[in-house]
């Protein structure tokens, strides 16, 4: 299957993905249970593939380091973000920690030598152009917002743990089985969410636990679909180009949140979406 049809998928799934953490933290769910639940789905349906597919197993230890990596850095993303929605809008949230698509195109042109064409490399600076144009903070945002430093604080530690997610994909992609890494990785992911789920239980979090599990189970299936697809458009797609087009993900979860829960689109912002539309068809066209 076509490496940036794969891409374009992992956009719309990531998406939802991303507004189902919206929903987590705007029912205000326990952010740990939520985070076990959605990570032991994707655990099972990955491990139950992975032994019905009775694939032989390669490359064992870069599996393991590998997993373990990239479990702990996306655990860290998922907890921070949704944390970080608790104190600022989904449109500030979602645009910062995609900040991190800028440091995974360096590692990725410097390491992998990735070659793009012009078209390619217009819609990166345009993918780019829209995180930057949806991470401007109003005065009047500044003024009332009294959780900005501790918002911004949690946003930065998810840019740097995603940063290192996407390139331990790209690495597990290349080198070992994708449905063993998966299985592995959440599986990792599941106990750390455990371990940590008594910070989170603080006061003010709902006792509703059902229904942060339910929660998590919806976003697992949407991760699992999106996690595959990612993987396998990595094994021989450029990191450079599929990192800016899924890293738009958050537009579509602005969107849902606009329409949903009534969310404020301002002019900006819906020229962000506006860019992120051209900048999928220029990439599409450097690829043609």
């Amino acid at each position: 299957m076509n490496w940036f049809f794969l891409t374009v998928v992992c956009f719309f799934l990531y998406g939802i993905q991303r507004f189902l953490y919206k929903v987590s933290a705007h029912r205000n769910c326990n952010t740990a249970w939520t985070t076990l639940s959605f990570m032991g789905t994707v655990a099972l349906l990955s491990a139950v593939l992975w032994f019905a597919s009775a694939e032989a197993l390669k490359n064992p230890l870069w599996l393991l380091v590998l997993a373990g990596v990239n479990s702990l850095t996306f655990f860290t993303d998922t907890v921070v973000t949704i944390e970080a929605l608790r104190y600022l809008p989904s449109t500030i949230v979602y645009s910062l920690t995609r900040l991190n698509t800028v440091l995974v195109v360096i590692f990725s042109v410097v390491y992998f030598k990735d070659s793009l064409n012009g078209y390619q490399a217009a819609g990166i600076v345009l993918a780019i152009a829209v995180i930057l144009t949806l991470t401007r903070f109003s005065e009047e945002e500044k003024q009332h917002n009294r959780h900005l430093r501790k918002g911004l604080v949690l946003i930065g530690i998810a840019v740097l743990s995603g940063t290192v997610a996407a390139v331990s994909s790209k690495f597990a992609a290349l080198y070992t089985n994708q449905l063993a890494f998966i299985a592995l990785t959440y599986a990792l992911s599941m106990v750390f969410s455990f371990g940590f789920r008594k910070p989170f239980e603080k006061s003010g979090a709902s006792r509703r636990y059902g229904e942060a599990l339910l929660i998590g189970f919806f976003i697992g299936l949407f991760n699992f679909a999106a996690f595959f697809a990612l993987l396998m458009a990595m094994e021989t797609g450029p990191l450079s180009i599929i990192i800016p087009v899924v890293g738009m993900n958050f537009v579509l979860a602005n969107i849902l949140a606009a329409v949903v829960y009534r969310e404020k689109l301002t002019l900006l912002k819906t020229a962000g979406i506006l860019l992120t539309v051209i900048s999928l068809l220029l990439m599409k066209l450097g690829q043609s």
